[in-house]
């Protein structure tokens, strides 16, 4: 009788504990929460209409998944430059990301996606729109704001997918990327952390600024060859000159904001794992999260999540960081659970956004609920 009380006391206090959070959390986010009100009032009015739905998807997908990804491609280097400009660090990006989305368009026939949105299941532009997929978005940002890297391929494209076909083959190649990421940066970091545990010390020589411009600019540039359909998938397959025009400058003028902002909220994943904001470490990660960038654009043109690669090149480097940082067992075993820690963080966060993805899909998309019923 007596434990019964005292489990009942326990519940009562984590249920106090858990109101006086979420009310914590409405309190500090109120300008936020009531941004949100409006902004699903909005989809709620737009969703009839085609056209206008169009545009206020692709403006939230645009702010959303750039803000959320923003951690994978600018963060380090937003981390490694804050003594910097913000504006300066905004125009060269900025000016990559037009360059990029640019000599896509011109190749591909109006296409700025790199062809990721000629796949089967993605390749029919949507004609017309359902509450649900205004509110992907929406929700992202929302998930942005707690500092969850999510998926925003699997968020935004699922939900306009209409075979279930391609889910999968999103997600095999996905995963696939995680554990090759993870893999390889436990092998690269391992070897540096050996080979230049004395030389990361000290100021940097000032080459290191250059090769980390040079190397964050050629994976930001990748990284838009993956994701430019995440933002896209709202619009034609081609776009006019004037839609390409609004498509680019939109996005080139949030990405200022974002710069201006220092990567919001969503950074702190950044600035938590070791030694990201030295300019060397920075260099290295963007360099090697590039290289596999770029490998499986090359493999075929199936889109894939490039947050579960990011997340498994930060969680093996965190790793192999563990495994070579002290000679002493127990403080190797310190390090080590807190490397497990911090990669079962990100990766139970990401797997959460798959989770309503698939949700979303399964319900907006009759294609996809009736491939997975038939299959069960």
């Amino acid at each position: 009788m007596a434990k019964k009380k005292i489990d009942q006391n326990i519940n009562q206090d984590k249920l106090s504990k858990t109101a006086y959070s979420l009310f914590d959390f409405t309190k500090k986010e109120k300008s936020f929460l009531i941004v949100i009100c409006i902004l699903i009032s909005i989809a709620g009015l737009l969703t009839p209409y085609t056209y206008a739905a169009m545009w206020f998807g692709f403006g939230l997908a645009a702010y959303s998944a750039i803000a959320n990804d923003s951690i994978q491609t600018i963060g380090t280097f937003i981390a490694s430059n804050s003594n910097k400009k913000w504006y300066w660090l905004w125009l060269f990006m900025g000016l990559i990301f037009v360059a990029t989305v640019t000599y896509s368009w011109f190749t591909y026939n109006g296409d700025v996606s790199y062809q990721r949105l000629s796949v089967k299941g993605l390749d029919k532009a949507p004609e017309s729109f359902v509450f649900l997929q205004l509110a992907a978005p929406i929700v992202l940002l929302i998930m942005t704001r707690m500092r969850m890297p999510v998926s925003t391929t699997f968020l935004l494209l699922n939900v306009f997918t209409y075979k279930a076909g391609t889910i999968a083959s999103v997600m095999f190649k996905s995963f696939a990327g995680y554990v090759l990421a993870f893999v390889i940066a436990i092998i690269v970091w391992f070897v540096l952390e050996r080979f230049v545990k004395n030389y990361l010390k000290g100021k940097p020589a000032p080459y290191w600024i250059f090769l980390q411009w040079i190397t964050s600019g050629t994976l930001w540039a990748v990284w838009i060859m993956q994701d430019a359909a995440n933002i896209a998938v709202f619009l034609p397959r081609q776009l006019s000159p004037v839609e390409f025009a609004v498509y680019t400058g939109f996005v080139f003028i949030g990405l200022g904001f974002l710069f201006y902002l220092k990567g919001d909220r969503i950074q702190g994943i950044v600035n938590e794992k070791s030694s990201v904001t030295d300019v060397r470490a920075a260099t290295i990660v963007d360099f090697v999260y590039a290289i596999i960038l770029f490998y499986f654009k090359l493999y075929n043109n199936v889109p894939m999540s490039t947050t579960w690669v990011f997340i498994g090149l930060l969680g093996g480097r965190e790793l192999a960081i563990a495994l070579g940082k002290h000679a002493k067992a127990e403080k190797r075993n310190a390090w080590l659970f807190r490397a497990f820690r911090l990669a079962r963080k990100d990766v139970y966060k990401a797997f959460i956004g798959l989770v309503v993805s698939l949700i979303l899909a399964f319900i907006i998309n009759d294609g996809v609920r009736n491939e997975i019923l038939d299959f069960f």
